[in-house]
């Protein structure tokens, strides 16, 4: 089973947006209503779980990038 994210479709104007997380098997259509209360919803795509297996050392030197320290500053090869 996977959790999916879920958010109501507002029916009037200024009405609050309520999410859920909502376990389906992955060959489940999604969802246009809320299981339980009956209301609209719609599923949301949202970043996912990476896994790491292994890490490889970067080919770009830090003189290339000046704030090297990583975390997205570049040297560690993430693309920025």
């Amino acid at each position: 089973m996977i959790t999916y994210v879920y958010e109501t479709i507002p029916t009037k104007e200024g009405e609050e947006i309520k999410r859920y997380e909502i376990e389906q098997s992955i060959t489940d259509k999604p969802l246009t209503h809320h299981p339980e209360t009956g209301e609209p919803i719609q599923r949301i795509i949202s970043g996912g779980l990476g896994v790491l297996t292994s890490a490889k050392k970067s080919s770009v030197s830090s003189s290339s990038h000046p704030s090297s320290s990583c975390g997205c500053g570049g040297g560690c090869g993430c693309s920025h």
